[in-house]
């Protein structure tokens, strides 16, 4: 009798760990032990740093819907670094943004395989309507204009050093 309630306790015990495993595998909530931050530097063909970072990381499916619509601006050098579970085609939208963002999409190799100038939506206009899309596996959102004023380009490089 105590042999069976051990093994049905050690059995419940194995579930809950799976379960608690797929979910974290899945995306739905973040690895308790996961960064919060991370510092992505932009490198060109050189190996030479173009730009630095600093960005808040969204590793689940929460934190992905949510993104930067509970912000009300970025600094320059600030940004949010999307992560996947996989590389794939990635669709971001500007659902309840309030201000504009360059959408850098980073493919699994760590390159960058574009990058869209996102406009917040207008009074009245449904930021669902508004889409990026790229190829991505990260996908790093910084101030509009970032890209442009630190000469970020497709092709360049990206190192994630997460604290």
């Amino acid at each position: 009798m105590a042999f069976e309630r051990a093994w049905k306790g050690l059995l419940v015990i194995i579930a809950l760990l799976l379960g608690g495993f797929l979910v974290v595998q899945t995306g739905i909530v973040s690895a308790p032990w996961a960064a919060d931050q991370a510092t992505v530097h932009v490198l060109d063909a050189d190996g030479e740093s173009k730009a630095t970072v600093e960005a808040e990381i969204a590793d689940s499916a929460t934190e992905r819907y949510t993104g930067l619509s509970d912000h009300t601006s970025l600094e320059s050098g600030e940004g949010m670094l999307f992560v996947h579970a996989s590389e794939g085609e990635q669709t971001y939208v500007m659902r309840e943004m309030d201000f504009d963002i360059d959408i850098v999409f980073v493919g699994a190799d760590r390159e960058i395989t574009s990058i869209e100038h996102a406009r917040a939506p207008e009074s009245g206009e449904d930021g669902e309507d508004i889409q990026y899309t790229g190829q991505a596996k990260w996908v790093l959102e910084v101030p509009r204009g970032y890209a442009t004023e630190t000469g970020i380009e497709v092709g360049d490089r990206v190192v994630i050093d997460e604290e």
